[in-house]
């Protein structure tokens, strides 16, 4: 897909010496451009929407835990 294509995926929120990755559950693995809003998210299932701007980056519109989850 090429750059500035807009996504929404699911997947699990990692961190990673380069900030967050999503791990979605085809096995690929997303960088996310996020910022520190998600650190409350880590090691949860996630829903991220957002625009591809690299290889494996995606620019983070909106992050949020997936529907039916419970919080801690």
């Amino acid at each position: 897909m090429p750059m500035g294509t807009k996504y929404r995926l699911t997947g699990l929120l990692l961190g990673n010496r380069r900030g967050f990755a999503l791990r979605v559950d085809d096995g690929g693995v997303w960088t996310l451009d996020v910022g520190c809003k998600a650190e409350r998210l880590l090691g949860r299932r996630v829903v991220v929407e957002g625009t591809r701007s690299g290889f494996d980056l995606l620019d983070v519109r909106s992050i949020a835990a997936e529907p039916g989850q419970t919080s801690d």
